[in-house]
Formats: C-alpha cells, structure tokens, sequence
C-alpha cells in the first residue's frame, strides 16, 4: 500500500509554473495549501486521501538533490520503497497524458536518479505527468520553461483527471498488476 507521495519540482516562486514543477502544482491544487509543514528539507503533511493515511513530499532542495528529502521521510516514518510513490513530468510522455509504472530507469531525470542514489533502489510508484519531448528546443531549457497558453489552459482538466485515476488506482496497490498504465487525459 502506497503510504506517501513525493512531488517533483524545483523550490521558489519563479519556478512554479514550469514544466519541470508539474508535480507541486498538481499538489497545491489537490491538498490544503495551509497545511504543508516544513521537515525534510522540504514541505510535508499527513492527510487522508480516499480512506489512505498519507505522507505528501514537495521536497524544498533542487531536482538533482531531491532524494535527500525522500530518504529523511522514508527513514523517519519507516518506509520501504514500494509504500512510496513519485508524482514528476516526464519528457518521453505526450502532454496530456499520464504514465503509472513501478520502478524502472530515470530517462534522464534528475529527480528520479537521485531519488533512486538515495534510496538504493528504483522499485517505487511512478505517476509520470506528459510534458512532452521539445521539437527543437534544448531540453534542459524547455523544463524550465512555463507551459505553453494552450497547455495551461489544459492543466485543470489534466489535474481533475490526475486526482480521479490516484482515488482509483491507490486503493489497488500492489494487488494491480496491470502496470504500466498509460492513458491520453485529451489530445493536443
């Protein structure tokens, strides 16, 4: 059963609205804003989501060291890797669609590799929300960057769909064995 989920994204108000922030926005708009404590090197509650006591993450140090904050939670509350799981964007899924897995490689992400360095593992939850891979933009750049107008006028409904299928699938863990699980939320 998944016991905590860690958020993806980079700290500060400029980087907010970013694509490689994807997952602190989808946790300010699903979670009591007023709530989030400060322990972990990072912003932290408890709370009850569909009938699951829950540890929500947005760890406050950059991607690349984002595991540290992960692995203060993990030890703290006695956590194993399978009990958590890591909301991130993810470049090699379309925008508009979100891929559920457990374990697997990073593709490159900073948050994932740092999250698996620390934790000696890569065997928890994946909820990779799409951001899709840039045309001709450097990638590094492009996950800096805020989504395009058309793309932020998607996020509600992607954020809505994101909090449906979590009430649906987190109830399952680990009995679901139909992983990984992609789904088009709408097409662009």
């Amino acid at each position: 059963m998944i016991k905590a989920i860690i958020f993806l994204g980079n700290p500060g108000s400029s980087y907010l609205k970013t694509r490689h922030s994807i997952g602190f926005q989808l946790a300010y708009v699903l979670w009591d804003n007023a709530a989030w404590k400060e322990k972990f090197k990072a912003l932290w509650q408890q709370t009850n989501f569909c009938g699951i006591n829950l540890h929500l993450l947005m760890p406050q140090i950059y991607m690349n060291n984002s595991g540290e904050s992960v692995l203060a939670l993990a030890n703290f509350f006695k956590l194993n890797v399978q009990e958590l799981l890591v909301i991130h964007d993810d470049l090699e899924t379309p925008f508009g669609s979100i891929l559920f897995k457990k374990g697997g490689g990073t593709a490159g992400h900073n948050g994932l590799r740092s999250i698996q360095r620390h934790l000696s593992s890569p065997d928890f939850y994946r909820l990779a929300l799409g951001i899709s891979r840039p045309e001709k933009e450097d990638p590094a750049s492009y996950v800096l960057n805020r989504f395009s107008p058309l793309e932020e006028s998607r996020l509600p409904e992607l954020f809505l769909y994101t909090e449906r299928y979590l009430k649906e699938i987190l109830p399952a863990l680990p009995s679901d064995s139909s992983l990984p699980r992609r789904i088009s939320v709408f097409n662009m």
